[in-house]
This record gives C-alpha cells, structure tokens and sequence, in this order.
C-alpha cells in the first residue's frame, strides 16, 4: 500500500475550481462581477507563469467571505459543486483514483485553493483526506486571513511532511499527480511523479527526466 496524492485544478477537474468559484459569487451578487472576475483573470495569469504570490491571491479572494459564517458558505458550496464542479471531473482522473482504491493505497488531495472548496469537491470524488489552505474565524465568522502554512509551492511539501508525522506515513513508493510547475517542489519528493496534462515548464521537466505525462480528458 503507498499514499496517492493528487493536485485539484486541472489534474483531477478541467479547470480551476477557485476562478469558477469567484464567477459563482458574482451570480451570488456577493461581489461585483465585473472587475472581481477581471482581477481574478490577472491573478490566475501569473499563476499559470509561475509568479503568483499565494497571499495576495488569498486576500482578494477571501474578501467577499469577511463576516460569513462557515454555515452561510457551506450551504452555496454543496449546489456549486454540483452544478459547476461535477460535471467537469477527468473520467480518466476518476478511474485512476478508482485503480488506487482497489490496490489499497492511501489516498490525498492536496491543493492550493481553499480548504471549504478542496473539501467539498474531495467529499463528491470519495476522498476523505485532504491537505488545502486553511481559513481564519473570528468568533464564528471568517475574516477574510488564511491559517498556517499555505499549501502552494514549497509549503505544499511543508504541510505534507507535517501530515505524514502525524499519521504515521512515508512517502516509500508514493505517487503524486499535477499538471502544474508549481508543484515540481513536491513532484521531485516522491518515487513515482506524474505529469498531467502538464503545462509547458512541467512538460519539459517531465520529458527530461523520464516522467510518465498523462493526457486526461
């Protein structure tokens, strides 16, 4: 048995489930659409180039949630990942998380958008065990401030070595799926990397060192 960890955005679901989530909120009237999605565009740019700084991500997109209760944006989350996120689940990702299953191995999501939507989306795709970032409350309410160690990048590596202490894990034959250069710092941990519909600096990296590249659709 070995741990199988999977990226969210673009590995297991076509797209990215914090844009999707910031054009649901503008149907919410939550935030102005226009300029709040524009934004979010930009941001989501310098991501995909491997520039984004995570906070200044987090801290715009949080800003609609400042006073929500956990209830409040639970109650909109479970119809959004019905309508918007399921249907957009890879059929390949699927039946790789179903291989995993029936070999016994553990397995993780790990992903850098927010742990309300990795938790919600992970509950449709029966993954029980999930590493995403962390949201402050303040008397029962969000406040907008991420908690602890933001699972992007490095922190991605950071967050995981804490959890496999905790539970008693290793990563020995451990198999880690993404499609993005920003997780090449925990791609190169793990004895089986695989590159997932991988943009163009993972694609290279994968082809140099020999990396199975998986196209899933």
């Amino acid at each position: 048995m070995a741990l199988a960890i999977f990226d969210l955005d673009d590995t297991l679901i076509d797209g990215d489930c914090a844009s999707l989530w910031s054009e649901h909120m503008a149907t919410l009237g939550w935030v102005d659409g226009e300029s709040f999605i524009a934004k979010d565009h930009q941001l989501m740019a310098l991501y995909a180039e491997g520039k984004l700084a995570m906070e200044d991500y987090m801290s715009f997109s949080l800003s609609p949630l400042v006073g929500r209760t956990p209830e409040e944006v639970a109650f909109v989350v479970e119809p959004f990942v019905e309508d918007v996120i399921e249907p957009i689940f890879y059929s390949d990702a699927t039946r790789c998380l179903a291989t995993h299953r029936e070999a016994g191995d553990r397995i993780l999501i790990i992903s850098a958008s927010a742990y309300f939507l990795v938790s919600a989306i992970a509950e449709r795709l029966k993954v029980d065990e999930v590493l995403a970032i962390d949201l402050h409350e303040e008397y029962g309410h969000y406040s907008g401030k991420t908690e602890g160690v933001l699972t992007y990048r490095e922190g991605k590596v950071t967050r995981l070595h804490a959890w496999l202490e905790e539970h008693g894990e290793t990563l020995e034959g451990a198999y880690f799926y993404s499609d993005s250069r920003n997780d090449l710092p925990l791609l190169q941990r793990v004895d089986n990397p695989h590159a997932v519909n991988p943009d163009p600096v993972l694609r290279e990296h994968a082809e140099r060192e020999g990396w199975p590249i998986l196209s899933w659709r």
